[in-house]
């Protein structure tokens, strides 16, 4: 087969170097984006690797034939998955494979918040001394974890924090209770979850249902001093009312990895606290992850452009239906 009877697939972003020759083995590459066009090369693509641009109708109509669109990454908010399905596209995520990074990444921001870092770093960076009097932090053992929600990731961090001496309680009213092992208490409401917790980690998909989830009333029920860490998406969280609870003293700290909007600009409220870590989306964006997601969304465009039901098809209705991708 020459490199002309190959699929056409686009990629938003530029190939790992790592993974180059075995993608160009199989399809013809497209792309990426630029700057200046942030769909060069997408037209003649029957498929398209997505990570950060919005995927909706306009987008759609640059490539009439796409038949699939494989998210480098578990949340698939900006696609719009009802107008693909229309179209008979395929959309697909990749929700095992940034699982062990995000994890870690949530205990981190947990441990920096709860630890004083930015803070204490900042002091020694000035050459303030004294800081050991001063200095305010959180044993965390002992404490109690919340989990909002408790997939793949917040079963991961789970069991970073269990190994840190924590009790773990997870609210998830899509689980029957049989999901939670014996060691993971079940909240019965989110009310119930956010009285509980020292520390509140956030781990849930961004619909319209659960945007704006965390704002005044969700903070104000939340343990005075309490952490709170989100590594899900921004707009789960009204970010007025977040800094309304910290300036009030209701939270001790916040760690984000996501924020909305995304970038933070450089003078945003959020970054001038040293009760706040904030760091810019990058949860899952180590070398090792980086190449899970990557492959994983690739080896799905292959198995859709070979006519096979992809590992995770967001919209199954679109392959079990007359109108299923015409390869």
């Amino acid at each position: 087969m020459t490199s002309r009877d190959l699929p056409p697939v686009w990629f938003e972003r530029t190939i790992l170097p790592a993974l180059m020759a075995e993608v160009a083995a199989m399809v013809t590459v497209l792309g990426p984006a630029t700057d200046d066009d942030p769909y060069a090369g997408l037209a003649s693509a029957r498929a398209a690797v997505a990570s950060i641009l919005r995927y909706d109708a306009a987008l759609m109509d640059q490539a009439p034939g796409l038949r699939v669109i494989a998210r480098t990454g578990i949340g698939y908010d900006r696609v719009d998955v009802a107008e693909a399905t229309r179209r008979g596209i395929a959309v697909c995520n990749t929700p095992d494979a940034p699982t062990i990074s995000t994890a870690e990444h949530a205990a981190a921001l947990m441990l920096m918040v709860a630890k004083n870092v930015k803070r204490a770093e900042w002091e020694l960076r000035q050459g303030i001394g004294g800081t050991y009097a001063r200095h305010n932090a959180i044993e965390l053992d002992g404490k109690v974890l919340g989990l909002v929600g408790f997939g793949r990731i917040a079963r991961r961090v789970a069991r970073i924090c269990e190994g840190l001496g924590m009790r773990v309680t997870a609210y998830d009213p899509y689980l029957p209770a049989t999901a939670f092992p014996p060691e993971v208490v079940r909240a019965e409401s989110l009310e119930q979850l956010l009285g509980d917790a020292d520390v509140v980690s956030v781990h849930v998909p961004l619909t319209d249902d659960t945007r704006g989830m965390f704002g005044l009333d969700e903070f104000r029920q939340m343990k005075q001093g309490a952490v709170f860490v989100n590594t899900a998406r921004g707009g789960l969280v009204d970010g007025d009312a977040l800094l309304a609870a910290l300036a009030g003293g209701r939270l001790f700290g916040a760690g984000l990895d996501v924020t909305e909007p995304e970038p933070l600009s450089a003078n945003h409220p959020l970054l001038l606290r040293d009760d706040v870590v904030v760091t810019p989306h990058i949860a899952s964006g180590t070398a090792d992850a980086k190449v899970r997601i990557f492959r994983a969304a690739f080896e799905q465009v292959v198995q859709v452009l070979a006519g096979r039901r992809p590992t995770h098809l967001v919209n199954p209705e679109v392959w079990d239906s007359s109108t299923s991708p015409v390869l």
